[in-house]
């Protein structure tokens, strides 16, 4: 029992390490998860966006707040590398598959913001149209 217990010790104590030694999903791996679903995505705990994966590796995101970006991603040295209409510089992520969902790192900043999958859904996510003055 005691060696059951030391063993049982040593490999929780390595568990982080295999986590962070997790490759990130290859462009294949990552689109078989979203194909065709709505992903919410948090950051610390709080709501952060939405992105809604359409065909052809489009997409739509959102902050939540109803205004929707349309652009499309595709893979780059190991990276799921996004392009929105409204921001032509690509903004590149590792995805990790996890038993929750998701795990994104945003490549592009040294502080290496990570998202984490909150919610899944088939449905559209809201878009209002655009804004219309008076």
């Amino acid at each position: 029992m005691k060696r059951f217990v030391l063993s049982f010790l040593f490999v929780t104590a390595l568990a982080p390490g295999f986590a962070s030694a997790q490759s990130a999903m290859s462009a294949l791996e990552f689109e078989r998860y979203v194909q065709g679903k709505t992903l919410y995505f948090a950051y610390g705990g709080e709501a952060y966006g939405v992105e809604r994966y359409l065909g052809n590796r489009r997409v739509q995101w959102s902050f939540m707040d109803g205004q929707c970006k349309d652009g499309f991603w595709y893979e780059e040295a190991g990276q799921i590398c996004f392009v929105y209409d409204d921001t032509p510089d690509p903004q590149c992520w590792s995805f990790f598959k996890e038993p929750g969902g998701l795990r994104a790192i945003f490549e592009n900043d040294p502080e290496a913001t990570t998202l984490y999958e909150a919610q899944q859904d088939d449905k559209p996510m809201l878009c209002y149209g655009p804004e219309v003055g008076v």
